[in-house]
């Protein structure tokens, strides 16, 4: 039994941080952003994210209104800056109180959902000179 080996402390199995070992799914590359590819993340949106995001994605959804913890909205600077990957991740991993929605929402909706959030909160935020001069016209 003295001369058996005996575990030290850098032998044996080693736990790694999530994302540092591959296995499983290689990471989807991103998608090019095509309008079949907004109504599909549009529509997945609305399934998916609404009950707590609401559909103008100010964090209002009707799980809040009955006394939910209310996620923040996607119009605040930090989210208005982050990368699309960012929501993918948010959607796959979940984040705060928000589980996971990895076995729910398929890689390709990921993306799709998150081009949705990107064309969304690109709508709150415009400038009047981004807008086409013909559209511009529409909306006076």
């Amino acid at each position: 039994m003295s001369d058996q080996p005996k575990p030290g402390p850098y032998s044996g199995d080693v736990v790694r941080p999530a994302g540092v070992v591959a296995f499983g799914e290689a990471p989807d590359p991103v998608p090019p952003l095509t309008p079949a590819l907004l109504r599909r993340g549009q529509e997945r949106f609305h399934i998916y994210c609404t009950p707590c995001h609401s559909e103008l994605g100010d964090g209002n959804g009707m799980i809040v209104q009955r006394g939910f913890p209310s996620p923040p909205s996607y119009h605040i600077d930090r989210l208005r800056a982050a990368p699309p990957r960012h929501f993918v991740d948010v959607i796959t991993n979940g984040y705060g109180v928000m589980y996971s929605f990895a076995y729910r929402v398929a890689p390709a909706d990921r993306w799709a959902i998150a081009a949705y959030i990107k064309a969304l909160q690109r709508s709150q935020h415009a400038r009047p000179e981004e807008i086409p001069p013909d559209q511009r016209q529409a909306l006076r």
